[in-house]
């Protein structure tokens, strides 16, 4: 049985997300000390809200320098895969900084309301361990209206009004910005493979 630490802060979908992974079989232990971060053997970073409020929180708790110094496998979802990269534009919020770049607040168009919410199809632009098992058609359920940049660590991409990086990498941090947990068939497999990630 895989072991997996979910960093409970205060602004995060902890709840559902630990339902999730218990449903595959994982032990699942919420944390929120540095030290329990730093003991653990995988990390999901879950998020909801703005961005500027759950950094705040992570500081406060002292989990910001843990969370950055992590080196087993990390996942941050939806606000949290935003959480990894370096600023935002949310209250000009500085962020963890371990991924390049700015996340922007998406802008609206005539048939694009903000915030981005609901299904949209899955394309992959690279391969990894963690998109294993999915095929062509694979669908996400997205809530949200800030939007990372588009660079290197992406992995796949979603569409609304432009290219919504949906799953992005760098070294062993990953990020989803869809809600695995509600993703149905092909949420339970990214988090399957996350589980089974080498720690």
């Amino acid at each position: 049985m895989s072991t997996v630490a979910v960093v409970a802060y205060g602004a995060g979908n902890v709840a559902s997300v630990r339902f999730a992974l218990e449903r595959l079989g994982a032990e699942v232990r919420l944390v929120s000390t540095a030290a329990e971060i730093e003991a653990a053997e995988r990390l999901i970073l879950p998020g909801v809200g703005a961005a500027g409020y759950a950094m705040a929180r992570l500081t406060e708790l002292g989990l910001s320098e843990a969370i950055r110094a992590f080196p087993r496998p990390l996942l941050g979802v939806c606000l949290g895969q935003q959480l990894l990269f370096e600023r935002s534009d949310e209250g000009e919020a500085e962020m963890l900084g371990l991924i390049p770049g700015r996340v922007r607040r998406m802008e609206p168009g005539p048939s694009r309301p903000v915030p981005h919410m609901g299904w949209s199809r899955l394309e992959f632009v690279g391969d990894d361990p963690l998109l294993d098992g999915l095929g062509d058609e694979a669908w996400a359920y997205f809530v949200h209206g800030y939007v990372c940049p588009d660079g290197p660590a992406t992995l796949a991409k979603a569409e609304y009004g432009g290219a919504v990086p949906a799953v992005v990498r760098a070294g062993n941090r990953w990020g989803c910005q869809f809600h695995p947990e509600r993703s149905s068939a092909a949420g339970a497999r990214i988090l399957k493979n996350f589980l089974e990630l080498r720690a």
